[in-house]
């Protein structure tokens, strides 16, 4: 006998819903509950989805060529928060100001790079841009595997990014924050 997959529950039209603040959800996450694996974007959380192969390869990719570029006075952050308003969104890199040690008490609240991985998740992707814009994050790219392209987003300005350009799926591309990261579309998008 099979049984009848149930719809997740969606809030009730007229229903109030309550969002968390930042300092509650940590205190929530610290006390063990809510579920590992989420993220805080507008006061709601998100379960993050699960990461395909090639996800995990373009990360790999980018997160090598960061490190060998990597200035000094900056921090290469995998998976790890940033605190934007009433967000904690956990991108897939980030490049931050400062050293780990600066972070041993609060997450940083801005970034010089942010990049997001997308496989299957444009659209929630693109639903963190206005968050990072928020935050002052100098720049930001969606990495679109399935297309072969990356989106940049620069100049945030009232919680959202004035200026963005599409790439790929090949040459190079430069990094507005970080000049001295230039991407070869080529390899990162190799069969």
């Amino acid at each position: 006998m099979m049984n009848a997959v149930e719809s997740p529950p969606v809030p009730l039209r007229g229903a109030e819903l309550l969002p968390l603040s930042v300092a509650a959800y940590r205190a929530l996450g610290e006390a063990g509950l809510i579920p590992e694996n989420t993220e805080l974007l507008y006061g709601f959380v998100y379960t993050k989805m699960s990461k395909s192969p090639f996800h995990s390869f373009l990360l790999q990719f980018l997160h090598e060529a960061l490190t060998r570029i990597l200035p000094a006075g900056r921090l290469l952050r995998t998976e790890q928060p940033i605190t934007c308003g009433d967000s904690e969104p956990e991108p897939d890199l980030a490049v931050v100001a400062g050293r780990k040690e600066d972070f041993r008490h609060d997450h940083p609240h801005t970034a010089e790079l942010v990049i997001e991985v997308s496989i299957s998740s444009h659209d929630y992707d693109r639903s963190k841009l206005r968050a990072y814009a928020a935050a002052g994050v100098k720049e930001c790219w969606l990495v679109l595997g399935p297309e072969k392209k990356i989106e940049v987003y620069w100049q945030a300005k009232n919680g959202q990014f004035t200026e963005h350009a599409s790439h790929g799926p090949d040459g190079t591309l430069t990094s507005v924050a970080l000049p001295e990261f230039t991407l070869s579309m080529d390899a990162l998008f190799a069969k």
